[in-house]
Protein backbone atom coordinates (compact mmCIF):
# COMPACT_ATOMS: atom_id res chain seq x y z
CA UNK A 1 0.00 0.00 0.00
CA UNK A 2 1.39 3.57 -0.89
CA UNK A 3 0.45 5.81 2.12
CA UNK A 4 2.10 8.89 2.97
CA UNK A 5 2.68 10.06 6.48
CA UNK A 6 1.84 13.71 5.73
CA UNK A 7 0.33 15.54 9.29
CA UNK A 8 -0.41 18.54 7.00
CA UNK A 9 -2.74 16.71 4.71
CA UNK A 10 -4.30 14.79 7.72
CA UNK A 11 -5.49 17.63 9.49
CA UNK A 12 -6.62 19.86 6.23
CA UNK A 13 -8.78 16.65 5.56
CA UNK A 14 -10.04 16.90 9.16
CA UNK A 15 -10.21 20.91 9.45
CA UNK A 16 -12.72 20.38 6.00
CA UNK A 17 -14.48 17.70 7.46
CA UNK A 18 -15.12 19.71 10.62
CA UNK A 19 -16.32 22.94 7.73
CA UNK A 20 -18.17 20.58 6.02
CA UNK A 21 -20.27 19.28 9.53
CA UNK A 22 -20.76 23.11 10.64
CA UNK A 23 -22.30 23.51 7.46
CA UNK A 24 -24.49 21.20 7.39
CA UNK A 25 -26.32 22.15 11.11
CA UNK A 26 -26.42 25.57 9.89
CA UNK A 27 -27.52 24.57 6.17
CA UNK A 28 -24.68 26.94 4.21
CA UNK A 29 -25.24 25.64 0.76
CA UNK A 30 -22.39 27.82 -0.36
CA UNK A 31 -20.07 26.58 1.94
CA UNK A 32 -21.13 22.80 1.38
CA UNK A 33 -20.40 23.27 -2.57
CA UNK A 34 -17.23 24.91 -1.87
CA UNK A 35 -16.08 21.51 -0.16
CA UNK A 36 -17.22 19.47 -2.62
CA UNK A 37 -15.54 18.68 -6.24
CA UNK A 38 -17.54 19.72 -9.08
CA UNK A 39 -18.37 16.21 -10.72
CA UNK A 40 -18.35 14.69 -7.00
CA UNK A 41 -20.44 11.31 -6.48
CA UNK A 42 -22.72 10.56 -2.85
CA UNK A 43 -24.12 7.03 -2.45
CA UNK A 44 -26.14 7.33 -0.06
CA UNK A 45 -26.83 5.08 3.10
CA UNK A 46 -30.16 3.58 3.12
CA UNK A 47 -31.35 3.84 -0.70
CA UNK A 48 -28.17 3.93 -2.14
CA UNK A 49 -29.64 6.80 -4.43
CA UNK A 50 -26.76 8.34 -6.58
CA UNK A 51 -26.33 11.78 -6.57
CA UNK A 52 -23.63 13.57 -9.02
CA UNK A 53 -22.16 16.68 -9.38
CA UNK A 54 -22.02 19.48 -7.21
CA UNK A 55 -25.13 20.78 -8.45
CA UNK A 56 -26.91 18.18 -7.54
CA UNK A 57 -25.63 17.41 -4.20
CA UNK A 58 -26.11 20.71 -3.08
CA UNK A 59 -29.47 20.55 -4.40
CA UNK A 60 -30.31 17.49 -2.64
CA UNK A 61 -29.18 19.63 0.75
CA UNK A 62 -31.29 22.38 0.14
CA UNK A 63 -34.14 20.06 -0.30
CA UNK A 64 -32.85 17.91 3.12
CA UNK A 65 -32.85 21.73 5.39
CA UNK A 66 -36.47 22.18 4.20
CA UNK A 67 -37.29 19.28 5.43
CA UNK A 68 -39.55 19.46 8.71
CA UNK A 69 -38.36 17.98 10.66
CA UNK A 70 -34.80 18.58 9.79
CA UNK A 71 -32.23 15.85 9.92
CA UNK A 72 -28.66 17.45 11.30
CA UNK A 73 -25.98 15.13 9.76
CA UNK A 74 -22.32 14.60 11.35
CA UNK A 75 -19.19 12.91 9.74
CA UNK A 76 -16.62 11.59 12.51
CA UNK A 77 -13.52 10.63 10.69
CA UNK A 78 -11.70 7.66 12.25
CA UNK A 79 -9.15 7.12 10.40
CA UNK A 80 -7.51 9.49 6.86
CA UNK A 81 -5.63 7.49 4.25
CA UNK A 82 -3.36 9.75 2.15
CA UNK A 83 -1.74 8.26 -1.21
CA UNK A 84 1.83 8.64 -1.64
CA UNK A 85 1.00 7.86 -5.83
CA UNK A 86 -1.54 11.12 -6.35
CA UNK A 87 -2.62 14.27 -4.57
CA UNK A 88 -5.78 11.84 -3.10
CA UNK A 89 -6.82 10.43 0.45
CA UNK A 90 -9.11 8.19 2.02
CA UNK A 91 -11.63 9.27 5.36
CA UNK A 92 -13.54 6.45 6.49
CA UNK A 93 -15.71 7.41 9.91
CA UNK A 94 -19.00 7.33 11.20
CA UNK A 95 -21.73 9.28 11.20
CA UNK A 96 -25.16 10.36 12.18
CA UNK A 97 -28.16 11.59 11.97
CA UNK A 98 -29.95 13.83 14.85
CA UNK A 99 -33.17 15.22 14.58
CA UNK A 100 -32.69 19.09 14.65
CA UNK A 101 -32.56 21.22 17.22
CA UNK A 102 -30.89 18.21 19.53
CA UNK A 103 -32.89 15.53 19.42
CA UNK A 104 -32.45 11.89 18.88
CA UNK A 105 -30.59 10.15 16.84
CA UNK A 106 -32.84 9.08 13.66
CA UNK A 107 -30.31 7.09 11.78
CA UNK A 108 -26.38 5.80 11.73
CA UNK A 109 -23.61 3.98 9.75
CA UNK A 110 -20.23 4.07 7.82
CA UNK A 111 -19.00 6.21 5.72
CA UNK A 112 -15.98 6.43 3.55
CA UNK A 113 -14.96 9.93 1.32
CA UNK A 114 -11.95 9.84 -1.31
CA UNK A 115 -10.44 13.50 -1.26
CA UNK A 116 -8.35 15.08 -3.94
CA UNK A 117 -5.71 18.54 -3.38
CA UNK A 118 -6.75 20.72 -5.92
CA UNK A 119 -4.20 23.56 -5.47
CA UNK A 120 -3.95 24.67 -1.71
CA UNK A 121 -7.17 23.02 -1.16
CA UNK A 122 -9.09 19.34 -0.47
CA UNK A 123 -12.17 18.96 -2.34
CA UNK A 124 -14.65 15.43 -1.84
CA UNK A 125 -15.01 13.59 -4.87
CA UNK A 126 -16.72 10.98 -3.53
CA UNK A 127 -19.03 9.35 -0.63
CA UNK A 128 -20.24 6.14 -0.03
CA UNK A 129 -22.55 5.42 3.29
CA UNK A 130 -23.24 2.43 4.77
CA UNK A 131 -26.46 2.66 7.11
CA UNK A 132 -26.59 0.70 10.07
CA UNK A 133 -29.18 2.12 12.67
Amino acid sequence: MNAAHDPAADLAIRMARAAFNRALATGDLAAIGAILAPDAVLIAGTDSALIVGRKAQVQAWKREFAASPRTVYTRTPQTITISAAAPVALEQGQWTGVAAPGGDPVASGTYSAKWRKTGAHWVIEGELYLTLA
